[in-house]
């Protein structure tokens, strides 16, 4: 199950150490706003969506068939989202594999109808056109 979105989304790391960590409130939040409002695309099926409305970082990484294969086979066996709760966010500019930029790496731990105890890991970027949009998403 591991290598359905680690192969998508290289960006996306289960450990931020060794990156340029920084704080930064404004962005965290603003960034955990987005990073919320994509999840709930996700949560409702809305797999096309997700994907128009991710970082173009995202979209160069995996079509959006692949993505909507993919996430539809992950999420069907993990079954609906029970509950999720704000774990960690740490605002950074470096992440192994991934251009210079601004990402914050935000943790949820979550339950789902058949994984009671998940964690995602949601990758948020200031993209572009200076909106905080996900660039990476990963279950464990």
């Amino acid at each position: 199950m591991r290598n359905y979105i680690a192969v998508m989304l290289a960006i996306v790391i289960f450990s931020i150490t060794g990156c340029a960590l920084k704080s930064n409130p404004e962005a965290e939040k603003a960034a955990i706003e987005s990073a919320q409002s994509w999840l709930v695309l996700v949560d409702s099926e809305k797999y096309v969506e997700s994907w128009e409305n991710a970082a173009e970082y995202f979209k160069l990484a995996i079509t959006q068939s692949k993505w909507q294969e993919t996430i539809q086979a992950v999420r069907k066996s993990l079954g609906k989202m029970i509950s999720r709760e704000l774990k960690s966010q740490q605002y950074t500019t470096s992440l192994p594999g991934a251009p210079d930029g601004e990402y914050v790496v935000i943790q949820y731990n979550t339950t789902f109808e058949n994984k009671k105890a998940a964690i995602e890991t949601i990758t948020p970027m200031l993209d572009k056109d200076g909106k905080w949009k996900v660039s990476g998403y990963f279950i464990k």
